[in-house]
């Protein structure tokens, strides 16, 4: 599969609707999954930069709107076997105490869902990473992550005999601990045929794969097109990456500007 955006500029933002990306092709393979990345900034809605002001008291105090917001969330990933959210909350005084991984299992008719937290603040915040779906893995690890504080991955096996392993991860800001944090993944999947790495990598995938500790671990991107920010997408943040071998049938950067970021999805074949 041949993947569009890949050059020296970004590619135009080309957002794919929601709500149809993922009807079910009557010739597709059921052997397939459906994996979706998400950065939902608590739920709090962006639609531009001088929002970062205005509603900044929102990851402090409770909102009115953010119930409605995540219904929303829980509408849009419930077309989903595998979710990966970042900067989700996991029930402080600003949610009213409603531990949002929960509620979006909930509201999405999930079976299973778990919450690693990486930065504590009490009553103020529960930071958190966060996978849900219809999926129970093997096996779950949470990972700290090198560099300053408040950075995880998430790591689980799908599958028995040859097992994919997908690592969910959200990176720091600054390039020298993105690599740090980069090396610390390569170690995660390295002794697996099949890996997926997803989430708010913020940083673009043409780095990962060609300047980075990541570089000769054979992953490929699912696209180069921006997330970030949602209203006016320059950044490519959000990203899904697989092994060389893993066919992609499905990609989208998807048409909702709720959070700051863009969710991406793609839907793989099942690796043998």
């Amino acid at each position: 599969m041949s993947l569009p955006g890949f050059g020296k500029t970004a590619l135009p933002v080309l957002l794919e609707p929601w709500h149809q990306f993922m009807r079910p092709d009557p010739l597709e393979t059921r052997n397939t999954l459906k994996l979706l990345s998400y950065n939902i900034q608590v739920g709090i809605q962006t639609r531009h930069y001088p929002d970062y002001l205005i509603k900044a008291w929102q990851h402090v105090w409770p909102a009115g709107r953010r119930e409605h917001n995540l219904q929303q969330i829980a509408e849009m990933i419930r077309h989903y076997d595998i979710i990966a959210l970042q900067e989700v909350d996991g029930g402080s005084f600003r949610t009213q105490y409603v531990n949002q991984i929960h509620y979006l299992a909930k509201a999405a008719h999930k079976e299973y869902w778990h919450q690693q937290l990486n930065r504590n603040l009490g009553r103020l915040g529960q930071h958190s990473n966060a996978v849900i779906g219809n999926i129970r893995p093997l096996n779950i690890n949470d990972h700290p992550l090198p560099g300053r504080k408040g950075r995880g991955a998430i790591a689980f096996e799908v599958g028995e005999l040859n097992p994919l392993i997908v690592v969910m991860a959200h990176l720091a800001l600054g390039r020298r601990d993105q690599d740090e944090q980069l090396k610390y993944i390569g170690g995660l999947i390295g002794r697996y045929r099949s890996a997926v790495v997803m989430g708010d990598m913020n940083t673009d995938s043409l780095r990962i794969l060609n300047d980075s500790p990541l570089k000769n671990v054979g992953l490929k991107a699912a696209h180069a097109r921006a997330t970030y920010p949602s209203w006016r997408p320059t950044k490519c943040f959000d990203q899904i990456l697989v092994s060389q071998h893993i066919n992609i049938t499905k990609m989208g950067v998807l048409d909702f500007a709720l959070s700051d970021h863009l969710p991406v999805a793609i839907e793989i074949e099942i690796p043998e």
